[in-house]
C-alpha cells in the first residue's frame, strides 16, 4: 500500500540551497539519480554520448549530477556499455565530465560499483560473499575482500583526480556491498560474513578507507535500498543510522522503490518507508530518497516528510530540465508514457539507452 501525496501541504522548498558537511553545496532540493543507460565504451572509458546525457541535465538544473553506476574492478563489470573506473585510462574522460558538469553549476558525483554475483559482463569468474549456485558465482577469498576495498577506495581516488566533488559508494540493489549484507546468504566466517557486524564490515570499511585516503574536502555519499536481496527492514535502518551518525559520510541516499509505500515488514505502523528513514538520527549529513518522484507535488512531500533532497529517475530520463520545471511550476508532472524514440533523443539519449528503455515495456512507444 502506498500513500501518494496529492497537494502540496506547505510554500515549496525545493529551490532552496542546500549545505553539505564537506565540498560544494547543492543549489536546490532535487539531485539526478544514478541511471543505468549502457552508453560507455567496451573498455569503461567514457563516451560523448554519455557526456552529452548527464551535462544536459545539470544544464537542466539538477543540483547534483551523479554517473550511473561505475565498476571499481575488471571482475565488477555487470552489463554491456557500463562505465568503469578501475584504470587510469578511464580518468581522462571523466575528467572531461566533471568539467563540463561544473560548468552547468551542478555538483558531481561518481557511483562506485561492483557487480559481484551479477557481474555478468566482466568476463572472467563471477565472485561474491559465497558460493552462489544460481550464478556461478564463487565465495571471495578474505584477500579478494580486502583488494576489493582497495579497489573503491583507489577508484575514489581516481575520481578525485578527475575532478569530481565526490562519489556514491553503491550499497544497493543487490549488488557486492549489499551481497555482503544480505543475511539470508552471507554466513561467511572470516569477519565478513555471519552476525550483522561482519556482514556490514566490509561497506564501512570501504567508507573508512574513502574517507582516510581522499582529500578533507571530498563528498562521500552512500546508496542503500531496504527490504530485498536478504536485507530485513531493521538492519537496513541499523545501517543508515550507523552510516549517518558516523561522521564519514556526507549524505545518504535512499532507494526506496516508492517513498510513500508502507513496510512489507509488519510491526511498523503506520509508517512509511520515508518517515521510517527520515526520523533515524542523522548528525551533519544529509538525506535523500528515491522512488516513483514523478511530479513536483511529490518532490515536496519528500521534503516536508523529512528528507533533505528528493531524487529524481525516470522524469529525469523524460525531461533533461525537470529539476528547472519543478522548481518553476509547483503543478509540473513528467509527461506520460509510453514516449517515441524521437523525444528520447531530443533529450539527449542515444540508441543504446532508448534499446535498454525499450525492454521496460511501457517506457518506448515504437
Amino acid at each position: 500500500m502506498s500513500d501518494r501525496p496529492t497537494a502540496p501541504s506547505s510554500p515549496s522548498s525545493l529551490a532552496a540551497p542546500l549545505s553539505l558537511a564537506r565540498g560544494p553545496a547543492l543549489a536546490n532540493r532535487i539531485v539526478l539519480a544514478p541511471l543505468t543507460n549502457k552508453q560507455s565504451h567496451a573498455d569503461g572509458t567514457l563516451s560523448p554520448v554519455e557526456q552529452d546525457w548527464l551535462v544536459r541535465r545539470a544544464q537542466g538544473g539538477f543540483a547534483l549530477t551523479m554517473t550511473c553506476a561505475t565498476y571499481v574492478s575488471p571482475a565488477g563489470k555487470a552489463w554491456h556499455g557500463q562505465i568503469g573506473l578501475c584504470s587510469d585510462a578511464q580518468v581522462p574522460g571523466l575528467a572531461g565530465l566533471a568539467r563540463s558538469i561544473r560548468a552547468a553549476g551542478s555538483v558531481s558525483a561518481v557511483q562506485l560499483h561492483h557487480g559481484g554475483r551479477r557481474a555478468s559482463e566482466s568476463g572472467r569468474e563471477p565472485v561474491c560473499a559465497w558460493d552462489d549456485a544460481e550464478t556461478g558465482a564463487r565465495a571471495m577469498t578474505t584477500a579478494e575482500v580486502e583488494q576489493v576495498i582497495e579497489d573503491f577506495a583507489v577508484a575514489a581516488l581516481r575520481a578525485e583526480r578527475a575532478g569530481f566533488d565526490g562519489v556514491e559508494l553503491h550499497g544497493a540493489h543487490g549488488y557486492l556491498i549489499g551481497q555482503f549484507l544480505d543475511a539470508d546468504h552471507n554466513h561467511r566466517q572470516d569477519g565478513y560474513g555471519g552476525s550483522f557486524a561482519n556482514r556490514s564490515r566490509l561497506l564501512f570499511t570501504i567508507i573508512d578507507q574513502v574517507r582516510q585516503r581522499c582529500r578533507a574536502d571530498f563528498q562521500i555519499g552512500l546508496r542503500l535500498s531496504p527490504e530485498r536481496y536478504g536485507i530485513p527492514l531493521d538492519e537496513a535502518l541499523a545501517t543508515a543510522e550507523r552510516a549517518m551518525t558516523g561522521g564519514q559520510i556526507d549524505y545518504l541516499d535512499m532507494s526506496l522503490w516508492d517513498c510513500f509505500k508502507h513496510p512489507d515488514t509488519p510491526g511498523y505502523g503506520s509508517a512509511r518507508l520515508i518517515d521510517l528513514f527520515a526520523r533515524l538520527p542523522r548528525g551533519a549529513c544529509r538525506l535523500g530518497v528515491a522512488g516513483k518522484i514523478q511530479d513536483a507535488v511529490t518532490a515536496q512531500a519528500c521534503l516536508d516528510a523529512g528528507a533533505d533532497f528528493a531524487m529524481v529517475g525516470r522524469g529525469a530520463i523524460l525531461h533533461h530540465d525537470f529539476a528547472r520545471r519543478a522548481i518553476a511550476d509547483p503543478g509540473f508532472a513528467m509527461m506520460e508514457r509510453p514516449v517515441s524514440r524521437a523525444h528520447l533523443r531530443a533529450e539527449g539519449l542515444g540508441e543504446a539507452f532508448i534499446a535498454y528503455l525499450a525492454g521496460w515495456g511501457d517506457f518506448v512507444a515504437d
